[in-house]
């Protein structure tokens, strides 16, 4: 079907080439302080060109592909500029000596080339290796994969995603290649799909049902739309699109309908940019609902995505109130979840909500009422705002560590504890950094704890979060294994997290069950009696046991409690 001229317009403005795209994007360059901002320039060009002529010349590199490492690895290329004195009459020949005495690490500039970042780079080298005669096969591939037209700056996000592309030799990865073309797409499409989809290439043999689905999808959206006149020639444009697909193929979309389902929102492809559907995508996601509805939402109502779900400011009860709770409600969340109260961000709304265990009402309010999300405003100035949170915030900031304690904060109200007295309290508790802070509470949370309650525990005893990973994880598991209780026992006692394990927990719970065995339990008790309570009272208290106990079993209780 041909496309109108308009149209077409709307897909030329969304879809050109730009000055930065992925083919020619310009590189920030590293600092070089020792030379003159004048000549910076020259010497970087310099070194390309000696560094493109040694590995060809010297290395037996093919010159093509040994220019593309020497004009994308421009942060090793400065690590050799650093080591010689720059002088604009000798620094090209002396760059040239450098190099044909002090070889360098091939892998090391390969990696960087292909569009690895240059601080992750240590982590992908080879063991004592140090040039592709070594080994090539890396190499190799990626020229082959070059040779049929993936951007040589981009291959680093197949490698990343999928290492074992790289093991394949170039007559496999071409022959692979080649089935895609088969299919009636150009060099350009099968690259942009595998860009976005590295697994189609790690597969062999014939192509799969999930593969012919996924080709149906692309056709729709650039055959069917005639969206490949538009972005022939553009790999940004095109791989933008595939992006865009596999976005809604994470949320549970079924293979073979996506490119139905977008043909229905065409400015989803055309106006939006891949990183903005994936941020509210995410954003939705955090409501704890089925990811097929974060995408029906996506489809339904694409007006969301230009929604500033980040910046603006909210007051809790006044935002509840907009979206329809009754008074009733608002007094109930009052008096149960006074942690959540004040004012926040709406970046941290999705948590928020399930901290009062509202998510899922909310999200069915979004999905048949979007407009919501727009029209909410704060009401005055000083809505909901809390002095004493106020005054808090005084004292973080005259404080000695004032970030590290902001991020605590932060933190904090992420998870939608609200700018309200309370929270600074509960912060005063918190030991660790922001992101050790979260993740204990993930872990409780991953654990099966409900974040609701989670929440209501910090609050309780917000020490819980104190305790790391691994010491959090053996408690659970004793008090759930050996114990027989379960996680519901926290939500009354989760100062259990609190005490010593090994010091504490333990032994109580083992001499709890000696004495049981012996038929010496004078009465039922709770684990919070058994673990809480202080040395003589869990002996004389709880059993019932005459005071004149042996001296060595109280001896056996001078435990630590936290």
């Amino acid at each position: 079907m041909p496309v109108s001229k308009p149209f077409f317009t709307i897909l030329s403005h969304y879809f050109s080439t730009t000055t930065a795209t992925t083919t020619t994007r310009v590189q920030k360059l590293p600092s070089l302080s020792k030379i003159h901002i004048k000549y910076k320039s020259q010497a970087i060009q310099q070194a390309q060109k000696a560094l493109t002529e040694y590995l060809h010349t010297t290395r037996s590199l093919p010159f093509t592909y040994a220019e593309h490492i020497a004009k994308n690895s421009l942060f090793s290329l400065s690590t050799l500029i650093k080591k010689i004195d720059f002088s604009v009459s000798t620094f090209s020949r002396n760059f040239t000596k450098l190099l044909r005495y002090h070889p360098i690490n091939e892998f090391e500039f390969f990696f960087e080339s292909i569009g690895i970042d240059y601080s992750e780079v240590p982590g992908f080298l080879p063991p004592n290796k140090f040039f592709f005669s070594e080994d090539g096969t890396v190499l190799n591939a990626a020229c082959a994969l070059s040779g049929f037209g993936f951007p040589w700056n981009m291959l680093g996000k197949l490698y990343r995603e999928d290492v074992l592309i790289f093991s394949k030799s170039s007559a496999e990865l071409t022959a692979r290649l080649s089935q895609f073309k088969e299919h009636g797409f150009s060099n350009l499409s099968v690259v942009s799909l595998c860009l976005a989809f590295p697994h189609l290439l790690s597969g062999e043999g014939e192509l799969g049902g999930y593969i012919e689905a996924l080709f149906d999808d692309f056709k729709m959206v650039l055959i069917e739309f005639n969206l490949g006149s538009c972005v022939e020639g553009n790999v940004d444009a095109c791989y933008e699109v595939c992006r865009k697909m596999r976005v809604f193929y994470d949320l549970g979309c079924e293979k073979g309908k996506v490119g139905e389902l977008m043909s229905r929102k065409k400015n989803l492809f055309l106006q939006c940019p891949p990183e903005v559907l994936v941020q509210k995508a995410d954003y939705f996601s955090k409501f704890g609902t089925e990811k097929g509805e974060v995408a029906l939402l996506l489809l339904q109502s694409p007006e969301i995505l230009n929604i500033d779900l980040e910046t603006p400011v909210i007051s809790v009860l006044g935002f509840l109130k907009h979206f329809g709770l009754s008074k009733g409600k608002l007094e109930s969340v009052r008096q149960q979840y006074p942690h959540v109260l004040g004012r926040n961000k709406m970046a941290n709304l999705p948590h928020l909500m399930r901290a009062l265990d509202l998510h899922d009402c909310l999200f069915k309010r979004i999905m048949s009422s979007h407009e919501l999300l727009a029209t909410y405003a704060i009401s005055n100035p000083i809505e909901d705002m809390d002095k004493e949170y106020l005054n808090g915030l005084e004292r973080i900031q005259s404080s000695r560590t004032p970030m590290h304690t902001m991020n605590k904060l932060n933190f904090m109200h992420g998870i939608g504890f609200g700018e309200n007295a309370l929270t600074i309290k509960v912060l005063s508790h918190l030991h660790g950094s922001s992101s050790e802070l979260q993740a204990r509470f993930d872990f409780l949370l991953n654990r099966g704890i409900k974040f609701s309650k989670l929440c209501k525990m910090m609050r309780m005893t917000p020490k819980i979060l104190s305790q790391n990973p691994e010491s959090l994880e053996q408690k659970v598991n004793f008090l759930c294994q050996d114990m027989g209780s379960s996680l519901q026992y926290l939500d009354i006692f989760p100062a259990f997290l609190c005490f010593d394990l090994e010091n504490r927990i333990k032994p109580r719970y083992r001499f709890h069950v000696w004495l049981t065995e012996s038929g010496l339990c004078a009465k039922g008790y709770s684990i919070a009696s058994l673990i809480a309570t202080s040395e003589k009272s869990f002996v004389t208290r709880l059993y019932g046991i005459h005071p004149a106990v042996p001296k060595r079993w109280l001896e056996c209780f001078s435990f630590k409690s936290y």
